[in-house]
């Protein structure tokens, strides 16, 4: 089966439901990162105000030997609310909450790499960084086949895919079209997506957004496209090489600049840049992909618009570089950079932490 059951539940009975008054009660959704790293899960809590600000919502917990994050005999782990957005699936009043897992004795959960980004960002914040993640995802059926693929073979070979228009090009517009509403009502710093080279394969772009909201933002528009997918029956994965063979991979290209880069003469600053960050290439690697680079290996391979995962190169307007300058950039002489290592299923904390350690609290070593 290639849709999920779930899918073909009636929707339009659905809408009777969320009609229904709460009767001054709100409904809060907490979102949190689980214990691979990439996953996310939820559970909702009932208010009986519409929360206005952080510390209106109260801290919550949750079963961590259920999500890879405990033991059994001590599992309850702390959920820390960090930021706020409106509920694009049950509609206002209602939230959607990002939180911070803690362990039992209050320290931060092994993967929660939100505390350490916060704490590198706020070293940095009179340098303004400026982030902008491209994030790529490739569209499945329930059973792991690529969506709209032929079952028992593949489509045509790539060309016609990247920004596509046709039914015979484009597989799942309607959830990339119902994702960007999503997250819009949301309150998603989105501001744009394409269609992808590989076929079944899209990209929506987030930011810019300054320090910590990066990933913030990044994590909660990856919750509100798993939902979507939930209501077309269809899987979005975040795998850096989904389909192997003669197929892009998919990647997560993350664009930065300081308030220096993007000023008048910037691109010195930029190079000065680049040069950091052709001295910690294994560092960066290693922090790409939540496997220390194994998940990664498999897309840089050098081919397919990627860099190799072994060497450091830079560019203007080159997609075979580890640091792409975009070409207005070399013209302009001042604006950002992309760096196009990060795979997909990277931790957005994790790719923006580096980068302001490399690049602007300029620290060294591998």
């Amino acid at each position: 089966m290639s849709v999920a059951v779930s899918s073909k539940l009636n929707k339009t009975a659905r809408e009777h439901y969320l009609k229904l008054p709460q009767d001054g009660k709100v409904q809060v959704t907490y979102v949190w990162i689980d214990g691979t790293g990439q996953g996310l899960r939820c559970k909702t809590k009932t208010l009986d105000y519409e929360p206005q600000a952080l510390k209106e919502i109260p801290e919550w917990n949750f079963d961590g030997s259920s999500t890879d994050q405990a033991e059994g005999s001590n599992s309850d782990m702390y959920l820390i609310p960090v930021r706020i957005f409106r509920d694009p699936f049950t509609l206002e009043p209602n939230k959607l909450v990002l939180c911070e897992v803690l362990k039992y004795n209050r320290k931060p959960a092994e993967r929660n790499l939100r505390h350490t980004c916060k704490e590198a960002m706020d070293k940095a914040k009179d340098s303004h960084p400026w982030f902008g993640l491209e994030q790529e995802y490739s569209l499945l059926g329930i059973n792991g086949h690529p969506y709209g693929w032929p079952e028992n073979g593949f489509p045509g070979p790539q060309g016609p895919y990247y920004c596509g228009v046709g039914a015979d090009k484009v597989f799942g517009r309607d959830i990339v079209e119902a994702h960007y509403k999503a997250c819009l009502y949301a309150g998603v710093k989105i501001s744009g997506t394409n269609a992808e080279v590989m076929a079944s394969q899209w990209e929506y772009q987030v930011g810019p957004c300054e320090g910590i909201e990066m990933g913030d933002n990044l994590w909660i528009s990856r919750y509100i496209l798993h939902r979507v997918c939930e209501d077309f029956g269809v899987v979005a994965t975040f795998d850096p090489k989904p389909v192997t063979g003669n197929w892009n991979g998919a990647g997560c290209h993350a664009n930065f600049s300081t308030e220096k880069m993007r000023k008048e003469g910037g691109l010195k600053y930029i190079e000065e840049a680049i040069e950091r960050l052709s001295k910690r290439h294994p560092y960066h690697i290693r922090v790409y992909d939540p496997k220390g680079g194994m998940d990664n290996s498999r897309r840089l391979t050098g081919q397919h618009e990627t860099s190799n995962i072994h060497d450091f190169s830079a560019g203007i307007a080159n997609r075979g570089a580890s640091i792409r300058i975009p070409r207005s950039v070399g013209q302009d002489r001042c604006g950002y950079f992309e760096d196009r290592r990060p795979a997909a299923n990277c931790d957005p904390y994790a790719v923006t932490e580096a980068l302001v350690r490399t690049c602007v609290l300029n620290e060294t070593g591998n």
